[in-house]
């Protein structure tokens, strides 16, 4: 499986974003050094996790500490040593965030429709809420995640453009 991990962390002067190689790792552990390596004094950490156009992993880090991941699809886990390592041992799936599986309406650009809150053959799991106070709401995250059409590159360029940071991860994915 390829991937594509981009770190974006946040001090006082702003956004700055770095290419993560996550090459070796051997646990969540490390994975969580090598995005606090980063930036040491970051009051926000983010490292975003694209694997082949299918898959997405989230992680966060306040003040290097207290680490929080979400992933767009648990499967990630079953087909690939690093998604087993990224989302293994996460338990939470966040299917029904309030407890109903009613369908809401949900933007989609300039319509709005009745659809799930995630797609029936996704099973996102960890920490869907780790965005919400940074403009990205729980359920928001759910939608681009589950938006058909929507590849993980997508998703975190929009996740970014809320952020702030889009210009910084972009440039990554030219070099």
């Amino acid at each position: 499986m390829s991937y594509f991990a981009a770190a974006v962390v946040r001090d006082d002067s702003g956004w700055t974003a770095a290419e993560v190689s996550l090459r070796g790792a051997t646990d969540i552990d490390e994975v969580a050094d090598r995005l606090r390596d980063v930036d040491l004094e970051a009051d926000v950490s983010l490292l975003f996790v694209e694997a082949d156009d299918a898959y997405l992993v989230i992680l966060r880090l306040d003040e290097g500490e207290d680490l929080r991941v979400f992933g767009s699809d648990s499967t990630y886990a079953e087909e690939s040593q690093l998604g087993s390592l990224l989302v293994g041992d996460l338990k939470t799936s966040v299917t029904g965030l309030d407890g109903d599986d009613e369908p809401r309406p949900v933007s989609t650009g300039d319509e709005e429709s009745e659809q799930p809150v995630v797609d029936p053959e996704a099973d996102p799991v960890g920490d869907a809420d780790l965005l919400a106070n940074l403009g990205i709401s729980a359920q928001k995250l759910l939608t681009l995640c589950t938006h058909e059409g929507m590849m993980p590159a997508d998703v975190t360029a929009e996740i970014c453009q809320v952020l702030g940071c889009a210009d910084e991860v972009e440039e990554l994915r030219e070099v």
